[in-house]
């Protein structure tokens, strides 16, 4: 597995594709919620990409404090689906936490949860801190690690 960090503008445009691709074949159709994905952070994000061979199998995109929230922040969080049940999802988690406290000097993070995945967050030491609520009608929660 090959882990790439990369700024927006050190993206080549196969790689670029490639994001785009997975979050709109997981988002959006397998998650059947029509939603705004390109939003304009991607510019203002690090993005993590695990690839194996050609293949994007997971991507998550970071933020530093004050762009998403008044921490850094992970989004994105996504295992394409042929890649499921292979402890990608965790690896990626790890690699995003490392990123974060590299770039961004802290290791204080905010995510917006599907609230199914809280289990899954509490195993990296993220801690449900909100009510759940609906994002594009999917139920979610806020979790913090500090």
């Amino acid at each position: 597995m090959e882990v790439k960090i990369k700024a927006f503008n050190g993206l080549s445009l196969n790689e670029l594709y490639d994001i785009l691709a997975l979050r709109n074949e997981v988002f959006i159709v397998e998650q059947n919620c029509v939603y705004q994905d390109i939003d304009s952070k991607d510019q203002k994000a690090l993005h993590v990409l695990l690839y194996e061979g050609s293949s994007l199998a997971a991507y998550a995109r970071l933020f530093d404090k004050g762009i998403a929230y008044d921490t850094a922040a992970i989004g994105r969080v996504i295992v394409a689906p042929a890649y499921r049940n292979r402890a990608l999802g965790d690896l990626l988690v790890d690699e995003a936490i490392k990123a974060i406290e590299t770039h961004y000097k802290t290791i204080s993070i905010t995510i917006s949860a599907q609230a199914h995945l809280q289990r899954f967050y509490g195993k990296h030491e993220f801690v449900t801190v909100s009510e759940e609520y609906l994002e594009d009608d999917i139920p979610h929660v806020k979790m913090k690690r500090n």
